[in-house]
């Protein structure tokens, strides 16, 4: 419950309760807190156990944990009765991304250069060829919507 208290908020914390309460009533306080804290999980205990008899004997096996987004994927991914893990391992973002980057810096890519296929056909655009370099001496041309 308090996993992320570190030893020095504790010290700092029993150090307020001393000062606040005084050491005579700190005992009595400590016990309230604790009865206190103890009928808030009977109670939740209760109303978990009411709602899973409410729902009937298919849903014996059901954690309120599972409602958390989180918990509730991972669950789904390590049951993979839709095949995701599969999806997951066949997409390779990174050389997807290389690719497109490839093409897009005019270099030949493996898939075109391996089938000896040229990369356009008809009347599209071939990413992969190289475009025309300038002459040292000659200045490219202006592109007015470019700049």
């Amino acid at each position: 419950m308090f996993n992320d208290i570190g030893p020095l908020e504790l010290v700092t914390i029993v150090v307020l309760a001393v000062l606040v309460f005084g050491p005579d009533k700190l005992p009595k306080v400590i016990q309230d807190v604790m009865r206190t804290v103890r009928k808030v999980r009977e109670f939740s205990e209760s109303a978990k156990q009411d709602i899973r008899q409410e729902l009937g004997p298919e849903f014996k096996d059901f954690e309120f944990e599972d409602l958390n987004p989180k918990t509730f994927i991972r669950k789904q991914l390590d049951n993979d009765e839709l095949g995701l893990k599969e999806i997951r391992n066949g997409f390779d973002l990174k050389k997807e991304m290389a690719e497109v980057t490839d093409a897009v810096h005019g270099r030949d890519t493996d898939s075109s250069s391996a089938t000896g296929t040229p990369a356009s056909s008809g009347g599209r655009v071939d990413m992969a060829k190289k475009p025309e370099e300038p002459r040292r001496d000659e200045r490219p041309p202006f592109d007015a919507d470019a700049t």
